[in-house]
């Protein structure tokens, strides 16, 4: 994975920088070139992802995650994911579902999901004209009399799929299972394709331990592939523990062995919430697709988008929606969600912590590093117990799970009663009154009502007397110390959730330091670019829609945020062993006006930080000679000066777990090759920022 990603990570760097043009000396030819070179770069990823895909299903470290499916979340998922393309090609297309079917059936819905579309890809894209047709069925025959499972299982279930495209001649019927092998191979082939997507669906098919089979299929008048599953899953060998079992030589013995009783599969134990109300659910599910309201939008309605992998949990956090006066959005991914926050605009999110592509925490400050996102409210519902963490990175509120209906109910209550109240409220403490009108001119707008106090006896008539929903605190005041102030607050339990600004001249002592981000979200110290990051401080934690701000105001948002206000002249440490890398990253990196330290190796990034200890972040391949990055994370991480130095590690990401390696190691965060320069940009603007 690292050796194909690397060179390709450069290309697609070097492709866009020249497709964007930034220094305009570029002709729409030569963009359109540089357009081509960075389509065909992606075009090779996809490749390489097959490649991988393949390899770890062949491999056995592929696991699988047995869930409850129900066949009419297939029918809509596949309704969802091909209507179009029927539509687009006048193609006829029907799913029938057979009446003998169950409910549902325990497997991996997503593998089940994958193959069923490379069928309908493959049966689409080899169609002209005529039908393609999905059936599911209660199977009682077709698969091969050998086959391990089927033969025992007590129910399957085939997944037909039919077309009338242009059929598979008979000598090339057995091949098209193989990698890299097509029915129209050849220099003057007319369908495109690498010849893998049936190799993994077969593979897959092993996984679920069921088969896939060529039913029939004619030149000229199309074909029908049949994937038959066992309604309930049960665990195969994998093709590397049957290599393993090959390898050992059979004891002698006068008489043959008795063959082994299957082993039935172990459902994986959930650690989701009791739903009230609902069954217990017994094993874990990852679901691409719910059927939600995101079709039935109209302007002026509360929308709240679920983020929550669990099914169950997610279903029972849409159903409370409703009940509570929202449409509801809902996402099992944390890509999807930023992509659909983006998109859709929905009024708040509640976002879980452990989803199955990014962590929540990165979903949060994504969010919240995004203009166009960052005034929407976000409640964490996480079994992750962690407010203070969710509080000061801008979430208006956290609930740990398991919780109860009642607690669930609040929190859509209070973020309706958020969303309906337009006026939000501001109280600054501060005993000089020209500092004090000048953070309320500064912060003070129509949709902002700021109310100014000059002690800590004034500031906690005014919190007993109405609510607020952020506080602005300077530490010098007449009667008590600010310490002291913050500490009445946070005893009182319905102001322990106010987000509170420290705002101050003062030096601070280490010990102050340490207890004032124990109670408070945000220290900000008094010098020229204060008020930018007072009026940036407050916008979070109101949860300010930017685009209604004055102009003025907005101008200095935007400055504040532009990638290169924020990162220039700043120095970024490049630790990488592939010298065109190194090279790629830099233009990007320079282009922002950033200072770039260049390292080939682990050792020589430790030298690199010894001599220049004012470094800002380490940008840190993985997979370095001599001393992996992981090493190198940890020995950075062992001298003080840099134990909390932004460090992004940078990796191929081929094998589960390389996330939680790179975070174990000590590094801050993670971004996967071939490298995203906007995602890198992101990443080191909300570092940075902190």
């Amino acid at each position: 994975s690292h050796e194909l990603r690397t060179p390709l990570n450069s290309l697609l760097i070097l492709a866009n920088q020249l497709a964007e043009n930034p220094d305009g000396n570029l002709s729409p030819r030569q963009i359109e070139f540089a357009r081509t070179i960075h389509s065909s770069g992606h075009d090779l990823l996809t490749l390489i992802n097959d490649i991988l895909d393949l390899s770890k299903i062949e491999s056995g470290t592929v696991s699988v995650e047995v869930g409850e499916v129900a066949f009419q979340d297939i029918s809509e998922y596949v309704e969802r994911n091909f209507r179009h393309v029927a539509e687009s090609r006048n193609l006829q297309f029907t799913i029938d579902l057979d009446p003998g079917l169950p409910r549902g059936m325990q497997t991996d819905a997503k593998r089940l999901q994958q193959v069923i579309k490379n069928l309908l890809a493959n049966a689409f894209k080899f169609t002209e004209s005529g039908s393609v047709n999905l059936r599911i069925f209660p199977a009682t025959s077709g698969w091969s009399a050998e086959h391990p499972t089927l033969g025992r299982a007590r129910s399957v279930i085939g997944f037909a799929v039919t077309d009338t495209g242009i059929g598979i001649a008979g000598d090339k019927q057995q091949i098209i299972f193989e990698a890299f092998q097509q029915a129209m191979g050849g220099t003057a082939r007319k369908y495109g394709g690498t010849g893998l997507g049936l190799a993994i669906s077969r593979e897959i098919s092993r996984l679920l331990s069921g088969e896939l089979k060529l039913q029939k299929s004619d030149p000229g008048q199309g074909s029908t592939f049949v994937l038959y599953v066992p309604q309930n899953y049960v665990a195969v060998a994998s093709r590397r523990d049957e290599r393993k079992a090959a390898a050992v030589p059979a004891p002698a013995s006068a008489g043959a062995a008795p063959s082994p009783a299957p082993v039935a599969a172990r459902p994986v134990s959930s650690t989701r919430p009791v739903v009230p109300g609902h069954a217990p659910v017994d094993e874990s599910t990852v679901y691409d697709e719910f059927i939600d309201d995101r079709d039935r939008l109209a302007p002026g309605d509360r929308v709240v988008l679920v983020v929550e992998d669990d099914f169950a949990f997610a279903r029972y956090l849409y159903e409370l929606a409703h009940e509570k006066g929202f449409k509801a959005l809902v996402t099992s991914r944390g890509a999807s969600s930023l992509a659909l926050a983006r998109e859709l605009k929905p009024s708040a999110i509640t976002l879980d912590i452990s989803l199955p592509d990014v962590d929540g925490w990165r979903v949060l400050d994504r969010l919240k590093d995004d203009p166009a996102t960052r005034h929407i409210p976000v409640y964490m519902i996480s079994v992750a117990d962690e407010p203070e963490r969710a509080l000061q990175q801008g979430a208006l509120g956290f609930q740990s799970k398991p919780a109860d209906k009642d607690a669930l109910a609040k929190i859509f209550d209070r973020l309706r009663e958020f969303v309906d109240r337009r006026l939000k409220k501001l109280l600054v403490v501060e005993d000089d009154e020209v500092q004090r009108h000048s953070i309320i001119e500064l912060v003070g707008n129509g949709d902002v009502s700021t109310v100014g106090v000059a002690n800590g006896q004034e500031a906690l008539e005014a919190l007993a007397r109405e609510h607020f929903d952020c506080m602005v605190l300077d530490l010098l005041l007449p009667d008590v110390t600010g310490l002291d102030l913050l500490e009445q607050v946070k005893k009182q339990p319905q102001l322990r959730s106010l987000p509170i600004i420290v705002y101050t001249g003062k030096d601070l002592s280490k010990k102050e330091e340490t207890a004032l981000k124990r109670m408070a979200q945000t220290i900000i110290l008094k010098d020229v670019r204060s008020p930018e990051r007072l009026l940036d401080e407050t916008a979070l934690f109101l949860h300010r829609n930017a685009a209604n701000l004055p102009a003025h105001k907005r101008q200095i948002l935007e400055n504040l945020h532009r990638s290169d206000v924020l990162l220039a002249g700043k120095k970024i440490l490049l630790v990488d062993d592939d010298v065109r890398n190194i090279f790629a990253m830099t233009s990007v990196l320079e282009r922002h006006k950033m200072d770039v330290l260049p390292a080939e190796t682990g050792m020589d990034c430790l030298e690199l930080l010894e001599k220049n200890p004012q470094v800002d972040a380490v940008l840190m391949d993985i997979m370095l000679p001599e001393m992996d990055g992981y090493e190198t994370t940890r020995r950075i991480r062992q001298i003080p000066a840099f134990k909390d130095l932004p460090i992004i590690a940078l990796t191929a990401k081929a094998m589960k777990g390389d996330r939680e390696k790179c975070l174990e190691a000590g590094a801050s965060d993670y971004i996967a090759k071939p490298v995203d320069t906007e995602q890198l940009l992101s990443l080191l603007r909300v570092w940075l920022y902190r």
